[in-house]
């Protein structure tokens, strides 16, 4: 009777009775498919099913941290949006519109005259809109591109004669900013700013020494006498260089003419006003460049008369920039989510 009370894990067994150890031994040089097989299928069994519920954890997880995500970027448009907008989409209440013409402005940057133009539409739209603030910190750019918005400003104001459009300076407003600056009802600038620049540059290099010196043959092909007048490659000709000159000097009195009718009599006399100088916005008030010293704050309070102001510039998808702006691995988790923010 005392055989039958010993442990059978030590392999002292009731007579006729393998131990687990003796069962998967027997399992494992296959002799037997007993207790043995029975007991090693219960084990896996169990790991297969462990694994599994580790995988739904995980996934349950993945899918908190996206919905978790997803509501914080949610929240956090919201918080951006102004706080009492219409139901066309347009603020409501007095307030001071503010349209932003930052960098360098020509038709593949943030400020191209689409971007520019349609802020500017839905603000001098707005009855709601007290006044209209072109904060502008650009050192110029195309002169097409500040051409277009130039005229849809003149056109808008013609437009709505009641509503005052203010250019403000920040940083700088050279070149084609300027141009931009000059169809407003008024400039301000901070007395620090640089202002002018209104002049026309065209520049690149010329490699025709180098290429002698290396032993380089220039092969360029055209259909035309002088189609090839901008190769670098290429020694420039006498004719070819007045007709640039001739181009330049066209688009700067194009330039010259906008500005005159823009600032008018506020012009001074300086012969160098339209050399291509910059000044900075203290000189450029004695050249009559601007006519103030102020920034936007002091522009909607004190001349506007509607301190709160309301940004109307044309921004892409606030999804896209936050994803361009981070990079990396958070931008693949917004990617990961679209299917759903869509």
């Amino acid at each position: 009777m005392a055989e039958d009370k010993e442990d059978p894990w030590l392999g002292g067994g009731r007579r006729g009775e393998e131990s687990p150890a003796e069962q998967t031994a027997v399992t494992r040089d296959g002799s037997g498919t007993g207790k043995g097989s029975a007991w090693e299928r219960e084990v896996l069994e169990r790991l297969l099913f462990e694994t599994l519920r580790e995988q739904r954890r995980a996934r349950r997880w993945s899918i908190f941290f996206k919905l978790a995500l997803l509501l914080y970027l949610v929240a956090l448009f919201v918080a951006y949006l102004p706080g009492e907008w219409g139901a066309d989409g347009l603020p409501t209440g007095k307030h001071t519109a503010l349209v932003e013409v930052r960098g360098v402005i020509a038709d593949d940057e943030e400020a191209n005259a689409d971007t520019i133009v349609s802020g500017l539409r839905k603000a001098f739209e707005n009855t709601h809109a007290a006044g209209i603030i072109l904060r502008i910190n650009s050192p110029g750019g195309s002169p097409v591109q500040a051409g277009y918005v130039y005229d849809e400003i003149k056109r808008l104001r013609s437009k709505y004669p009641n509503k005052k459009l203010y250019a403000v300076v920040t940083d700088i407003c050279a070149s084609g900013g300027y141009y931009i600056a000059a169809a407003a009802d008024e400039i301000y600038a901070d007395k620090a700013s640089l202002v002018g620049s209104i002049g026309v540059v065209m520049n690149s290099f010329g490699f025709v020494e180098a290429m002698k010196k290396l032993g380089v043959e220039r092969r360029l092909f055209t259909a035309g006498e002088h189609k090839g007048f901008l190769d670098p490659f290429s020694p420039v000709k006498e004719e070819e260089l007045q007709h640039i000159q001739r181009m330049l000097e066209d688009i700067h009195q194009q330039f010259i003419a906008k500005v005159k009718a823009g600032r008018g009599e506020r012009l001074g006399d300086d012969p160098e006003l339209f050399s291509g100088l910059i000044w900075t916005g203290e000189q450029a008030l004695e050249l009559g460049l601007v006519d103030g010293l102020g920034s936007s704050g002091y522009v909607a309070r004190e001349i506007i008369g509607a301190e709160k102001i309301v940004d109307y510039t044309h921004r892409r998808p606030y999804l896209e920039r936050l994803a361009e702006r981070l990079g990396g691995g958070l931008a693949q988790a917004l990617r990961s989510l679209w299917p759903v923010v869509q």
